[in-house]
């Protein structure tokens, strides 16, 4: 008599913490992340969202449908990463909250005491620099996105790059995991910002 499956399926953790890196193109996020998850106590999953862009296919995207592509992408990501925290696994996710509508949307669907969010600051000119250095980003889209991705101005933590290295930064989230404000950054910002239903 075959066994039902579900007698498989273990006991569902408490939701897990999600480490929201935000900051722009070549600001340092993923070395960041790299380096929380060699030093973080734990299993953790580091969720870039460059990895869920890179999981389409290679056909040709029209220049006017490009964008709602790359939106579904990001919605799904989102939803992707809540279901990962949801499910009791503790995230380093990269993102950059370059539209004002990531950030509503993430209030949305995280946890909002279980989230840290994490400035990742650098200068313009060392972004445009680093941008133009590793030549596989999109020339100019760390100066589009500087003014947009902190704009909402609160975080739980913050970091620059120009002036500590990834492990360094890395050691600072860390220890600032034991002594969060309360509420959290996402806590106030959900009260503030989030959109009525």
């Amino acid at each position: 008599m075959a066994i039902e499956d579900h007698h498989f399926i273990p006991d569902t953790p408490a939701g897990g913490t999600v480490i929201l890196l935000n900051g722009t193109s070549s600001s340092g996020k993923s070395s960041i992340a790299r380096e929380l998850l060699d030093i973080l106590d734990g299993t953790w999953f580091h969720m870039p969202v460059d990895a869920f862009h890179a999981m389409r296919c290679d056909r040709e995207i029209a220049d006017e449908d490009l964008q709602a592509e790359i939106d579904r992408t990001v919605k799904g990501f989102h939803r992707a990463v809540a279901g990962m925290a949801a499910a009791g696994n503790n995230l380093v996710v990269d993102h950059p909250l370059s539209r004002r509508w990531r950030l509503l949307d993430l209030l949305d669907v995280l946890v909002p005491q279980n989230t840290v969010l994490v400035a990742v600051r650098c200068p313009l000119p060392e972004l445009e620099r680093r941008e133009a250095e590793r030549g596989d980003r999109q020339p100019g889209l760390a100066a589009l996105q500087y003014h947009r991705v902190h704009a909402h101005e609160l975080h739980d933590v913050d970091v620059d790059t120009s002036v500590h290295g990834p492990r360094e930064c890395a050691l600072r989230i860390r220890d600032a995991l034991s002594d969060l404000p309360r509420p959290t950054a996402f806590e106030t910002l959900r009260r503030t910002l989030r959109r009525p239903h």
